[in-house]
């Protein structure tokens, strides 16, 4: 991991940690808002670090948040396994802990030669998201499926601009 994303990373959780102490847990009011977010991929963080994986996958992507707790995301990025995927889904994130938002994302992504021959398959993984101001995070824990896709924290720089 590159040491500005490594940076990053350990200071939005501790921002986070701290912030948590104040107001641990909750669940946030579902209400409108109108935001759209641009990505330039993910960073992936494999969990099997000896199969010669490409953890930086660069791409574009789009958020639209319509509610404080839902969005949708659609994009296209360069995989792992050195092949393009694509993907949509929907975000629902309903809960907080300090200024996180936690949830999960439920979608499709194609594009993983080793799983059903790159065609699409849906998705359901956990994330944890930061805001603040035009400038977000997402992580994302993606699981190990058999030997066709590869398990990894992904991390996802995102940045507002419309809202």
């Amino acid at each position: 991991m590159n040491h500005a994303l490594r940076g990053a990373m350990l200071a939005s959780l501790a921002f986070a940690a701290q912030a948590a102490h104040a107001n641990p847990f909750g669940v946030i009011e579902s209400q409108p808002r109108s935001e759209l977010w641009v990505n330039p991929g993910f960073y992936s963080y494999h969990f099997d670090r000896d199969k010669g994986l490409d953890d930086t996958n660069p791409g574009i992507g789009a958020e639209y948040r319509f509610s404080t707790v839902a969005s949708v995301t659609a994009g296209r990025f360069h995989n792992s396994d050195r092949a393009m995927s694509n993907y949509a889904g929907i975000y629902y994130q309903p809960f907080s802990l300090g200024p996180l938002r936690l949830g999960a994302v439920i979608g499709a992504f194609d594009g993983y030669p080793k799983h059903k021959d790159g065609g699409w398959f849906p998705a359901l993984l956990p994330v944890v998201s930061v805001e603040y101001e035009r400038v977000g995070v997402n992580f994302a824990i993606v699981p190990k499926y058999k030997d066709r896709l590869h398990g990894a924290l992904t991390i996802q720089l995102k940045f507002k601009l419309m809202d």
